[in-house]
């Protein structure tokens, strides 16, 4: 079962609005320091948070990462990150004085009722093809408990005002381009000064280095994550994107799931499967086999990485498309509700601006598609060569310096002139 949907969170956001207010009269009367940072990642220690905790961390500012689980708190002390949990006085604390907050989801990344009067830094967690944000009816979506009722329309522009007031607080909001730079200011109401072409931290891990070393790197992880497709010749992964509440409409049947272990082990390949951290489907084939594994969030916190030792993606509305187009890697798309989708959610330009002309409505293509693709090297060489073209339209940097870029817009937006003192903590 999904465990996040936008009417339930939106639900709990109108019912904390007390919270809210209590917090922005705390950061009212808390002066905010000089040199304090604080980082968050709704997935972990991980992402463009981290990426950026690397470029700024020699430079001795006092940062500390907001955790929200045990499992966060070990990770970061295996990173020699120092942390405090969110949810604390302590964590309420760090963020109503830190002069520099790092987010990629959302406010609840930190503490998200002391946000106010902070430089805030939103990574965000991908270029956007689905709409986002402001953009999107879905954002603003009630549950139907009040969607039913005269409640409804004073809630919505409540909603409104708190997503517009949030978006506000932002200060910096790096884009990958122009193109996704005008995607970003729409969907967050922002100027153009807050939205620098600077790259996506997340994605320098995908431009340092040799493709080669690339590769075995990201094979070692997997291998580490999943120990059965250590030794397995290709390797593919399957990650549908999140669809709020509602299962994934490409689980297979029973005889697809015939088609695609036929394709895996004509092949000698293994099937990788990623459902959104907020959403999960049913996929278990029918038959024991160690042709298909799972490569969920509580396996790898982020599986960016993990892309240059791939040999296939399989994705429909995901922002993965165009990461994997920085390798560049071969990507089928398998999209049985683009109609409906477009309709609920909305798309930046037209799927087939991304996708192609041809891409599969169930697991019956999509696995012929695939056996095309292991089977016929020209045909490889073609899907490569569509996602090098998107890469070009998305990605203005591909030099693994993204991460230094956003740092120094950091440093010229808050107007950092002194020395920080020494120290994390």
């Amino acid at each position: 079962m999904a465990s996040f949907s936008f009417g339930a969170g939106n639900a709990r956001k109108l019912a904390t609005i007390p919270l809210y207010a209590a917090g922005r009269i705390l950061t009212l009367v808390v002066p905010r320091s000089r040199d304090e940072w604080v980082f968050g990642c709704a997935v972990g220690i991980a992402d463009g948070a981290l990426a950026l905790w690397d470029a700024a961390a020699a430079d001795g500012w006092r940062a500390v990462w907001l955790v929200g689980s045990a499992r966060e708190a070990r990770d970061a002390a295996a990173r020699g990150i120092p942390s405090v949990p969110k949810r604390s006085l302590r964590g309420l604390w760090r963020t109503a004085r830190a002069r520099v907050v790092v987010v990629t989801h959302g406010y609840g990344d930190v503490n998200r009722y002391a946000v106010s009067g902070a430089f805030v830094v939103q990574l965000w967690h991908g270029i956007p093809l689905k709409r986002i944000g402001l953009d999107s009816p879905e954002t603003l979506r009630l549950p139907r408990a009040i969607a039913r009722t005269p409640a409804a329309r004073p809630a919505h522009a409540m909603l409104r005002a708190m997503y517009r007031g949030a978006a506000r607080r932002i200060r910096l909001l790096p884009a990958a381009s122009h193109l996704v730079r005008g995607r970003l200011e729409s969907a967050f109401a922002l100027p153009d000064d807050a939205v620098p072409v600077t790259g996506e931290p997340r994605v320098d891990v995908l431009s340092r280095g040799t493709s080669e070393d690339r590769r075995v790197q990201a094979r070692t992880a997997i291998a580490r994550a999943v120990p059965r497709a250590e030794g397995s010749g290709r390797l593919v992964l399957y990650a549908p994107t999140w669809r709020d509440g509602a299962p994934d409409p490409a689980i297979p049947t029973a005889a697809e799931w015939a088609r695609i272990l036929g394709v895996l082990r004509r092949h000698g390949a293994t099937l990788l499967i990623r459902s959104h951290p907020l959403g999960a489907g049913d996929y278990v084939p029918p038959v024991t086999t160690d042709l298909v594994q799972s490569l969920g969030s509580d396996l790898v916190a982020d599986v960016t990485p993990l892309l240059p030792g791939l040999d296939a993606l399989v994705t429909d509305y995901s922002s993965l498309a165009f990461d994997a187009a920085l390798v560049p890697l071969p990507t089928l798309f398998l999209a049985p509700d683009v109609v409906d989708y477009a309709k609920r959610r909305g798309f930046y330009g037209a799927y087939r601006d991304v996708a192609g002309d041809e891409w599969a409505v169930d697991w019956s293509q999509a696995a012929a598609q695939l056996d095309a693709l292991f089977g016929d090297e020209s045909e490889r060489e073609r899907r490569v060569e569509h996602a090098m073209a998107l890469s070009a339209r998305v990605h203005a940097h591909r030099d693994g310096r993204n991460a230094e870029r956003v740092y120094r817009a950091i440093l010229a937006g808050t107007a950092a002139h002194a020395r920080p003192r020494e120290g994390n903590g």
